[in-house]
């Protein structure tokens, strides 16, 4: 259950866009974006704004089921990008994707990609804001810009995550897959600014809750580098303790999700 309000998450989706075109003015748009091998910055802006329109159409028409996600990964012809053009684009998709979401309402009904049937639009409030949020990471860092992120959001995109690591696919058992769940495996995380929780992986199937406890493994920073320390990206502010290996597999297996290779 998220931590934030529909309308939250529709404010941030504009909010994180704007301040993600905020990095980027003047930026070159080749620079290369180490979190996402292959893409520059161009691309990654493409992308987001791809995401936002795809969501928009979910949203928009109520789809009943996936819609093309072109916009979202196709990005092999998008070379020699314009900022003069794209600064506006990502602020008029993201306005787009906040107007569709607030005329549907959190309770209208649409198909997204953790569900077989159609789900509550607020889905897509929540991941489109966090996903912009990562990429605004992304964008910051690639531009040589700083990245801050207010706590109680960070805190919602962590949540959001080990929500996800509760799925089959991030611990069901597989051919090529390593066993996550075992007896003696507990994993916390100690945001050093916000919180703890802990994550039980010693039973069926991973559940988390807020807290401390006994643990095989721990990581330990600020809760923003907490949150990209999810998504792999590198944090030098996080420190880990214990069975890192488990930790590194458990993060892996959470981000099953993470299919786009820009994601």
């Amino acid at each position: 259950m998220t931590s934030l309000t529909f309308d939250r998450h529709c404010d941030e989706i504009v909010n994180q866009t704007e301040r993600l075109t905020g990095h980027v003015r003047g930026a070159n748009m080749s620079a290369p974006v180490l979190a996402c091998p292959g893409w520059d910055l161009g691309r990654l802006l493409r992308h987001v704004g791809g995401e936002h329109r795809w969501a928009e159409e979910i949203v928009r028409t109520r789809a009943g089921g996936p819609i093309p996600d072109d916009l979202v990964n196709d990005l092999s012809g998008y070379t020699r990008e314009d900022e003069a053009f794209l600064i506006p684009w990502l602020i008029e998709g993201a306005a787009r994707l906040s107007a569709a979401l607030r005329a549907a309402g959190p309770d209208a009904l649409a198909w997204n990609p953790s569900e077989e049937r159609s789900a509550p639009v607020e889905f897509w409030a929540r991941r489109m804001t966090h996903e912009t949020v990562v990429h605004r990471a992304d964008a910051a860092r690639a531009a040589g810009a700083e990245f801050v992120l207010e706590a109680d959001l960070a805190v919602d995109a962590v949540e959001e995550w080990l929500e996800y690591s509760t799925f089959p696919e991030a611990f069901e058992p597989g051919p090529d897959l390593p066993d996550l769940l075992g007896p003696g495996r507990m994993l916390h995380f100690d945001a050093t600014d916000a919180g703890e929780w802990m994550v039980d992986l010693t039973g069926e199937r991973p559940v988390w809750r807020t807290g401390a406890d006994q643990a095989t493994a721990t990581a330990c920073g600020p809760v923003a580098d907490l949150l990209l320390y999810f998504y792999q990206r590198p944090e030098p502010a996080i420190v880990t303790q214990g069975d890192t290996a488990l930790l590194d597999l458990w993060r892996i297996r959470a981000g099953f999700w993470l299919e786009a290779p820009g994601e």
